[in-house]
């Protein structure tokens, strides 16, 4: 009785699970900025789904199902989330890029397939041909942990591989020409395609202040910076920008962007950091330390769906940050200022009242001409027992709730191991895990964490 017991509710959950995920697809399928639609015009069915937190595996994805496309299969591109083992039965090939969020988390999009489908469903994938590329950075401590979770995953569940699951370090172009080669021999092309990322163009920093001098905390500069050929390029709030310093090699660095193109130039908050042996980060310290104003570094925009207004541009927004997080949630506002939506309630975190108070003008005017209906600004340093984000928006629940019922959404900008993961530990407990992956699946929770 206990192991019928066991079944019917892992088959109950994923059930739930695949009505959740249909619901919010039938609700939003028009509005979404990747259709769930066939590429190809025939041909045997392929299945191309996708975790990305900053986009680089969601563009991964669209390369190979474009290429899948054009050979003349009949192929699906889906984000992780989306995917249900009723979706899987009904292929016999799927491609499976991965990216590991922090220290070894699935990405948002592909949080609630782990939490749900890997952890509660045990489908047959007996039929299924599969094949994994998994996106990280050695850096981290849990190198593509997500990734290989999946991979031994569907191998459990009796899926065959159409090759050895692939790692790929911070975009290593070996790992790519391997996955591109796969690729095409899915796709029954000798050609492998071309899937060049934008160019790295020099910008010149036209402008670098410290904005926190006297803080116990690392210094954290505001630098401006155009191009150094042609006109300011377009991108949107919540976009990333990548950096190549001249040592960097293959390992470019992504950043916030602070600013939007009407702004005349290009803004990030960088803080310097330090290395374990104390001298700076290759990236943060070529930023802070020895770009001269007046010279140039390599940069690109990075495109990042997962943190763009997209849908909930009408919508109220709870925006949560902590420390540099403030550049991505400052674009935001700035978006939110330029089209009159005024409700829009801001809690950050930073060590101290006085030298950390980032963007400090900025926030008194937009309190002041009401973009800012709530600001809650948490100073973890000004008394004795240390307050951070998570303990004001603990706080705040009735608040929390209220901005909610009306269709705020929430995004959160700032570290991934402590306040992102804090949290959305605090939102779990004051909503509901399932409120809360209801927010997810409807991206009215969207993070930008690193």
């Amino acid at each position: 009785m206990p192991d019928t017991v066991r079944l019917l509710t892992a088959w109950g959950v994923t059930l739930a699970y695949g009505g959740l995920c249909a619901a919010v697809y039938l609700r939003h399928r028009r509005r979404q900025r990747i259709a769930v639609a066939p590429l190809g015009d025939g041909g045997r069915p392929v299945l191309v789904a996708y975790a990305s937190q900053s986009g680089s595996a969601e563009a991964l994805a669209q390369h190979t199902a474009r290429s899948l496309g054009a050979a003349g299969l009949n192929t699906t591109l889906v984000p992780l989330n989306r995917v249900t083992p009723a979706l899987l039965a009904t292929h016999e090939q799927a491609l499976f890029l991965v990216s590991t969020c922090g220290e070894g988390d699935a990405p948002d999009n592909g949080a609630l397939f782990e939490r749900h489908c890997m952890a509660d469903a045990d489908p047959d994938l007996s039929r299924l041909h599969v094949g994994v590329l998994a996106l990280g950075d050695r850096e981290y401590a849990h190198f593509c942990a997500f990734g290989r979770r999946l991979a031994a995953w569907l191998e459990a569940r009796g899926a065959v591989p159409l090759f050895a699951p692939l790692e790929m370090d911070n975009q290593d172009a070996n790992a790519l020409a391997a996955w591109q080669q796969q690729v095409a021999h899915i796709a029954g092309s000798g050609e492998t395609p071309d899937w060049r990322a934008p160019a790295f163009t020099p910008w010149r920093l036209l402008e670098r202040r410290h904005l926190n001098p006297g803080s116990s905390g690392a210094p954290v500069f505001h630098l401006a910076l155009a191009p150094e050929h042609g006109p300011l390029p377009e991108w949107q709030a919540g976009d990333l920008v990548q950096v190549q310093p001249p040592e960097a090699g293959e390992h470019p660095r992504d950043y916030s962007i602070a600013s939007l193109p009407a702004d005349g130039a290009l803004h990030l908050l960088v803080r310097l950091q330090a290395r374990p042996d104390g001298t700076p980060g290759l990236a943060s310290g070529h930023l802070c330390k020895d770009l001269e104003v007046g010279r140039s570094v390599a940069l690109r925009l990075k495109p990042h769906a997962n943190f763009r207004l997209g849908d909930n541009a009408g919508r109220p927004l709870i925006l949560i940050g902590n420390g540099t997080g403030i550049a991505g949630l400052r674009a935001l506002l700035k978006a939110r200022e330029a089209r009159g939506d005024k409700r829009n309630w801001l809690i950050f975190g930073e060590r101290h009242a006085g030298p950390d108070r980032h963007y400090r003008e900025d926030l008194a005017r937009w309190r002041n001409n009401g973009l800012l209906p709530r600001l809650d600004l948490v100073f973890s340093r000004e008394q004795a027992a240390k307050d951070y984000v998570q303990h004001r928006l603990a706080q705040r629940g009735d608040v929390l709730q209220d901005w909610l019922d009306e269709g705020a959404a929430v995004y959160v900008c700032g570290s991934a191991a402590t306040m992102g993961a804090a949290v959305d530990e605090t939102l779990a407990q004051l909503l509901g895990r399932e409120a809360l992956d209801r927010l997810l699946a409807e991206g009215r929770y969207r993070r930008d964490v690193y």
